[in-house]
């Protein structure tokens, strides 16, 4: 069992327009409100070993108690998104699990023969994309745990809020 002892807590979707995509989940499933990071940038960030990062805009909504991810990349660099989808495409792009300790549990998927396509740190918090598309067609983020829900916990609300991803 690779994962099984960590819930997935997030589906995340490579989308052409966050606020587009926000409304159309809130308008299908009630999600939201939706958080949005616009051009996001990474403290650290390396894409399959190198220091590249792409231009990048997160929302980050409950849907229940699952987090939904929207992301739209904004330039051709390469990346972990344009490894799935061309530009214009859209789709499932990762799951998400939090784990206790990151470390370990990205070498315990590594020695298992997963590789590590991107690896950040932003916000407090480590994450790593596992190249786990050969197994379940989709990349599996690792997520430390430290302080992601004191950020984006779920409100249960539908609304928008200020600076936020239209939700409606």
């Amino acid at each position: 069992m690779l994962l099984g002892r960590y819930p997935i807590f997030q589906y995340a979707y490579l989308v052409n327009d966050i606020d587009e995509a926000a409304s159309r989940w809130h308008r299908l499933f009630g999600a939201g409100p939706f958080f949005a990071a616009r051009h996001h940038r990474c403290d650290r960030f390396h894409y399959r070993g190198q220091p590249i990062e792409a231009d990048v805009s997160y929302a980050f909504a409950y849907c229940g108690e699952t987090q939904i991810q929207l992301i739209a990349q904004h330039d051709a660099q390469p990346s972990i998104y344009r490894d799935m989808f061309a530009p214009g495409e859209e789709g499932l792009h990762h799951i998400a699990v939090l784990v206790s300790d990151f470390d370990a549990e990205l070498k315990r998927i590594e020695d298992m023969g997963f590789e590590t396509a991107c690896r950040l740190y932003a916000d407090r918090v480590d994450a790593a994309y596992v190249d786990t598309r050969s197994l379940i067609g989709y990349f599996t983020e690792l997520h430390g745990v430290r302080c992601i829900f004191s950020v984006l916990s779920p409100t249960g609300s539908g609304g928008t809020k200020s600076g936020t991803a239209r939700g409606q």
